[in-house]
């Protein structure tokens, strides 16, 4: 089948997690790349009438929600699944995947990352207030999240599922930033997941750094 176009903001956790579940099937990808303000243009309203990321094409199969994206993906093609057969442990995968969108996202992602990592990048003005407002919550999700894990290798159990790829999406970043690092560093368990997921091939083919890097013109 044709490749998957994947519209989104290069460094996006959402704009990540198709990338990553693509490489993790084996999935031929191609990143249309988008600025941080295209997202209520016209063109890209109709592929997302929300104006939000990622929408993709795959042939004349449109689609736009993460969760859905990935989900699509793990079904659509062959190799290793992503979602485990065992009920409860896809239970437990689908758990982790509505914490992320819930709780890491405002909290880790949105408060703490975004204001710590991403703005300074751009040149933008860190909110404090908004960072220190994050930090009860981050713990919250980072002590669940924890416990969730145990002493499983991934969210899922002994392989790499779905939840894995939507955690390691937003947490990349956590060690960048002095508020959630202390937290990973608090969770020993939790920290060797993430150094597990950022190991990946797939991870670090989709790093933000690799994607910018890769979308920068050739040199003359």
């Amino acid at each position: 089948m044709s490749t998957i176009v994947i519209h989104g903001v290069p460094g996006s956790p959402y704009v990540r997690m198709p990338l990553l579940a693509c490489e993790e099937k084996g999935v031929a990808w191609r990143l249309a790349p988008m600025g941080m303000g295209d997202a209520r243009t016209p063109e890209h309203l109709k592929r997302h009438p929300f104006g939000r990321m990622p929408a993709i094409e795959h042939g004349d199969f449109k689609l736009y929600e993460a969760q859905a994206i990935i989900r699509y993906i793990d079904q659509a093609f062959e190799g290793p699944s992503l979602t485990p057969a065992d009920p409860q442990a896809q239970a437990r995968m689908n758990q982790v995947m509505n914490i992320i969108d819930w709780y890491v996202m405002p909290s880790i992602s949105s408060g703490i990352v975004f204001n710590r990592v991403i703005k300074p990048m751009f040149g933008m003005p860190v909110d404090e207030a908004a960072v220190a407002a994050a930090v009860p919550l981050a713990g919250a999700c980072v002590s669940a999240l924890t416990d969730i894990l145990g002493d499983q290798r991934y969210f899922g159990g002994d392989a790499v599922s779905l939840a894995d790829i939507a955690a390691v999406a937003h947490f990349d970043f956590m060690a960048a930033a002095p508020e959630t690092a202390e937290l990973l560093a608090g969770s020993p368990t939790l920290e060797a997941w993430l150094e597990r997921m950022t190991s990946r091939p797939s991870a670090q083919r989709t790093a933000m750094a690799v994607l910018r890097a890769a979308l920068q013109p050739a040199a003359a």
